[in-house]
């Protein structure tokens, strides 16, 4: 690998969630915007991206070689308002994820099949019951956002997108990690 190119192994696969991770995320008064689920389509347009959150992810696409999935439980109306949300943000041209690479799933644990299966090897969710899902499957683990609870030391807490991007990349089996925090 040349000496200033960030990568991954061929193996490595990021998984993303969604809602509250790249979409209306917990502050750090312990509240979520939820406008993007309780409010008109219009106004859940206007839901900002969580900060950082952009600049983040299109770093890690370049780490990851392209390599990332978002995956994401929800319904049918908000999976029609998510993929809406996420070309309105020109999120895809943004970050360089390829607009092929979204999930949905009904259940939190369903997450896991779609883990198996594209062989995701780091995932970034901002709920543990998912991430519980995730454990002996998914090498690397990390909780986004403030929680209530303590988080435990299988994980990795992540409370904002810089920080997401220096754990992540710390965890590539790559000794030249050359992106720097957003």
């Amino acid at each position: 690998m040349p000496p200033n190119k960030i990568g991954a192994s061929a193996q490595d696969t990021l998984g993303i969630d969604i809602g509250r991770v790249i979409i209306g995320p917990v502050g750090d008064n312990g509240h979520a915007d939820t406008s993007f689920l309780s409010g008109t389509p219009e106004c859940a347009m206007q839901t900002p991206p969580a900060p950082d959150a952009f600049v983040a992810i299109s770093k890690l696409v370049r780490a990851f070689n392209a390599k990332v999935w978002l995956i994401s439980k929800c319904g049918p109306r908000i999976q029609a308002q998510t993929q809406r949300w996420l070309d309105h943000w020109n999120f895809w041209t943004t970050t360089g994820i390829a607009t092929n690479h979204l999930r949905f799933c009904l259940q939190r644990r369903d997450k896991a099949l779609h883990c198996r299966e594209i062989g995701i090897t780091h995932f970034i969710d901002d709920r543990l019951d998912v991430l519980q899902h995730l454990r002996g499957l998914v090498p690397c683990l990390y909780l986004f956002g403030h929680q209530q609870d303590p988080v435990p030391t299988w994980v990795t807490s992540v409370l904002t997108w810089p920080i997401a991007l220096s754990a992540v990349l710390a965890d590539l089996p790559t000794s030249d990690k050359q992106a720097s925090p957003a």
